[in-house]
């Protein structure tokens, strides 16, 4: 890549570390990745779906493809939201600072697609390829939103595949399936009163709240194996010695299929139903995201996979093995001593993952794909400490870097032959 670009995804990257911002309120961060591509010559507008963070940067040479009568739109899919407490020096030691922090790498995330929506552009303006490039900012992903709206509203309608990445530990094709998520909010309600001199006329709410999650703790035992349900109480105030009139609990109902997802949902929900029936107390069911799982497309793995293997993996100095080493030690990672590795091979069938993402329902829209790439040193797990230190400093920009090339590699596979990209969409509907 230009080291022209390099340096600015280095500055960028590094601007929005230093200026960590939650999902939808990631003001600093947008304006860091927007400015980025603006200077790139990219046009940029704003508000897409309703989001203020949300944007659109597009370059195209306005040419079409003579041969198949249409436009190839490459989009790329930036994320740039941080996670609430995971504030983290770049040491190899825990300091978190209480703060915002990326312990899921999205200020690499994000740069990394500008930086390849960068090196394709040049590509394609020196060799006079027709075609438009999107880079589609895309906020909270970390509540499972931006792009489940996105995508409703039809904003990625339009494009002939989407492409994006992941910092993790490893470097290979992601030819994962994410959950399918349900996120709900259970609230109940209930009647206060004196816990002690009238028990009687009181209508626990919390009583309420406990029960459905005594209900759902023995559904486990009777849902596939694929199925994740998991609480936490977000409303439990007050003194003992009044009856709750108010409790309330977040789930995440997961599972490799929606539809296995949707059935569980609906199991839990009838769980708080009859927990409010025997406590004689009122539940709302208020459904805050859901996400379908992720749709693998095999011929734009195959694809990215044989540019990945044109790419050499990043080289590590003595001091960021020494990093590793100490960061693995204090956080008790089982990694053998074996911190980084080149590139994995391509699966022969779909991985599936216990964890999810809103780019999943991009995937049932356009053929998408999505690569990974160690940012962090082997066994260093997302939303973790020991993510957000390797995040800001130089193995994670190594790793921002490698997907850069290589999303930009592939990306430009597709533009010269568009043949893969019908492939891809006759894949889509099998």
């Amino acid at each position: 890549m230009r080291e022209e670009i390099v340096k600015k995804m280095k500055d960028t990257a590094d601007y929005i570390f230093c200026h960590p911002e939650p999902s939808l309120n990631e003001y600093q961060s947008s304006r860091a990745l927007a400015s980025f591509l603006e200077d790139e010559g990219f046009k940029v507008s704003w508000g897409l779906a309703g989001f203020e963070t949300a944007f659109l940067a597009e370059w195209s040479n306005g040419q079409s493809d003579a041969a198949a009568g249409v436009k190839t739109v490459v989009g790329f899919l930036a994320e740039y939201d941080a996670l609430p407490g995971l504030g983290q020096g770049c040491v190899p030691e825990q300091k978190q600072n209480g703060e915002p922090g990326h312990g899921c790498g999205h200020n690499l995330l994000g740069t990394a697609c500008a930086g390849a929506a960068c090196e394709l552009k040049e590509r394609m303006r020196s060799e006079k390829l027709p075609g438009t490039i999107r880079v589609y900012g895309c906020p909270a992903e970390e509540i499972v939103v931006g792009k489940i709206r996105m995508n409703e509203q039809g904003i990625f309608d339009g494009l002939s595949v989407a492409v994006t990445w992941h910092p993790f530990d490893r470097n290979r094709v992601s030819y994962d399936i994410w959950q399918a998520q349900d996120i709900k909010n259970y609230k109940f309600y209930g009647t206060s009163a004196h816990a002690s001199k009238h028990p009687e006329m009181g209508r626990s709410a919390l009583d309420a709240a406990e029960l459905m999650n005594v209900g759902v703790n023995y559904l486990r035992e009777h849902v596939t194996d694929d199925v994740r349900m998991h609480y936490t109480y977000t409303n439990t105030d007050g003194p003992a010695n009044i009856v709750p009139a108010y409790a309330s609990t977040n789930y995440f109902i997961r599972s490799n299929q929606w539809e296995r997802t949707e059935d569980a949902s609906e199991r839990v929900d009838n769980c708080a139903r009859g927990a409010a029936l025997m406590t004689g107390t009122r539940v709302e069911i208020e459904r805050v995201t859901c996400n379908k799982e992720m749709k693998v497309n095999r011929t734009l793995a195959e694809v990215f996979y044989e540019e990945m293997e044109n790419i050499p993996a990043p080289d590590y100095t003595e001091e960021e093995i020494e990093f590793a080493r100490k960061i693995s030690e204090a956080a008790g990672f089982d990694n053998g001593g074996v911190y980084f590795t080149g590139l994995e091979p391509l699966e022969d069938e779909p991985v599936s993952l216990s964890i999810g993402t809103d780019v999943s329902d991009v995937s049932h829209t356009v053929p998408t794909i999505m690569l990974s790439a160690a940012a962090m040193c082997r066994g260093t797990p997302l939303h973790h400490w020991a993510a957000t230190a390797q995040a800001g400093m130089s193995i994670g920009r190594k790793g921002m870097n490698y997907a850069a090339e290589c999303m930009a590699a592939g990306a430009y596979r597709l533009i010269k032959d568009p043949e893969i990209i019908e492939r891809a969409w006759k894949e889509m509907t099998p």
